[in-house]
């Protein structure tokens, strides 16, 4: 290993689809790429902000064990579909929320009824189904932000009514994480690792956010023990730090773009190469005035940069 530790370079970002993103970091020095692959999978399957139904109250049912008139399914069975809703909260403190639907049918997440702090991801998902169209189901529902998973007991301290029934919570919006290493070599450095990590989300947050939450998170635990040491921080190997700076610098107008897409991007308030290349291909697609030939046209600009 060299007398200096370079640092990382995100080469790529690979989008399977919104829910699902491969991230290629290279070139890293030996061993590097299982230290960090094995530290940012664990972070983030057990440490990225999530939702999660905590709590519920249905009238007619008085605990868990029970029936309810007119309905196929039974309390427990209403329970473990609750816990398969996803929820996006943008808020700190517990949100309740009412689902009321009456008449015959299939009762779903569509029919909560959400408001500013709330989103459900997948409003598909079957609650109960009300057999007698004379029947009607009115649930209150609790709604909370947290990290990782919380048990029963604790949702059952938590909560907001001493007669709603408590669910144990899986806060993580991440699913599943995989990561391998492979050999790559820049110049006559043959002995480097590239770490190829495979993350799946279930909606809520985008994978790439959630890579960035988890790389942040453990900055901030280092940080906390490093104390005043400092370590020299290299530019990526095969990479000049002048060179990147100045061409990441470079202004939207000098990319000799069509006057359509650079006017697009300067009107959505990016204005250099580092502005662009921050940008997934979703925030991309989601710009004002920006479609999907300006996209291929960006694309194209910054392989042929080579960034």
């Amino acid at each position: 290993m060299s007398k200096v530790i370079h640092n990382p370079l995100l080469a790529a970002v690979n989008e399977n689809s919104s829910t699902s993103a491969e991230f290629v970091i290279e070139p890293m020095h030996a061993g590097y790429g299982n230290t960090l692959g094995n530290s940012l999978r664990r972070v983030l399957l057990s440490s990225v902000r999530g939702g999660a139904i905590v709590a519920f109250r249905v009238e007619g049912a008085t605990h868990e064990f029970t029936t309810l008139a007119g309905v196929k399914e039974d309390v427990v069975d209403i329970m473990l579909n609750l816990k398969k809703v996803r929820v996006r909260v943008h808020t700190d403190e517990p949100v309740e929320l009412r689902l009321e639907k009456k008449g015959g049918g299939v009762v779903t997440a569509a029919d909560i009824k959400t408001n500013a702090d709330v989103e459900v991801v997948n409003p598909e998902q079957v609650i109960a189904t009300i057999d007698d169209p004379k029947t009607s189901v009115l649930m209150d529902i609790v709604v909370e932000a947290g990290r990782g998973y919380q048990t029963i007991e604790d949702s059952s301290v938590k909560r907001l009514h001493s007669d709603m029934i408590a669910l144990d919570a899986v806060y993580s919006p991440v699913l599943r994480v995989r990561y391998k290493v492979d050999n790559t070599r820049v110049g006559q450095e043959t002995n480097l690792d590239k770490l190829i990590l495979t993350i799946d989300t279930d909606g809520t947050v985008s994978p790439r956010d959630a890579f960035e939450e988890a790389a942040a998170i453990l900055v901030n635990q280092y940080t906390a023990l490093a104390g005043a040491t400092t370590v020299e921080a290299a530019a990526p190997l095969g990479h000049s730090e002048s060179n990147e700076s100045s061409e990441l610098n470079t202004p939207i107008e000098d990319l000799n773009l069509s006057a359509r897409t650079a006017n697009a991007l300067v009107n959505n308030e990016i204005r250099t190469v580092h502005d662009l290349v921050s940008l997934s291909d979703q925030d991309l697609r989601e710009l004002k005035g920006f479609g999907s030939k300006a996209l291929d046209e960006v694309k194209d600009k910054l392989a042929e940069l080579e960034l």
